[in-house]
């Protein structure tokens, strides 16, 4: 880590985390560095279980939907700053390559040619994944109308 100053807020840090745990394995470790240094896991890979709430109508009674595997990881790069991975179901290399990935965009020298390479062309495929399954829907959408009969 350098003295220069990178302020990064919650919210970029859940936004990056998102994009990251919504990637496939095989694209993450296509845009992985070749090169990394050993990482000092604070938690291994491991995995788990959360339970799943949801609310009636969107905003009522919450209640218990069930329960998805969860695989989580921390570690540190180099004594950097802590990098996290969460991702649903079991896949440890996975969890793994999204806490490195959170260590490496929180250090300065990296992080906005790391952002650009990673997050953002993540992000751009993840947008055109969904219009195109947001098309596909459209296609099949029914319409139905209501007729009255008789005069009013």
């Amino acid at each position: 880590m350098t003295s220069q100053a990178l302020t990064i807020t919650t919210e970029q840090r859940r936004a990056w985390l998102a994009v990251l745990a919504r990637a496939s394995l095989s694209q993450l470790q296509a845009l992985a560095p070749e090169s990394l240094p050993a990482p000092q896991y604070i938690r291994a890979a491991e995995i788990g279980m959360v339970m799943l709430r949801a609310r009636t109508d969107g905003t009522g009674d919450a209640f218990n939907l069930g329960e998805a595997s969860v695989t989580r990881c921390a570690l540190r790069l180099n004594g950097g700053p802590l990098g996290v991975g969460y991702t649903l179901g079991r896949d440890r290399s996975k969890a793994e390559l999204i806490a490195v990935f959170d260590a490496l965009l929180q250090d300065p020298q990296q992080h906005a040619e790391l952002h650009a390479a990673v997050i953002e062309t993540l992000a751009a495929a993840q947008v055109k994944t969904q219009e195109a399954l947001g098309r596909a829907t459209a296609e099949s959408r029914v319409e139905f109308f209501t007729f009255v009969r008789g005069g009013a």
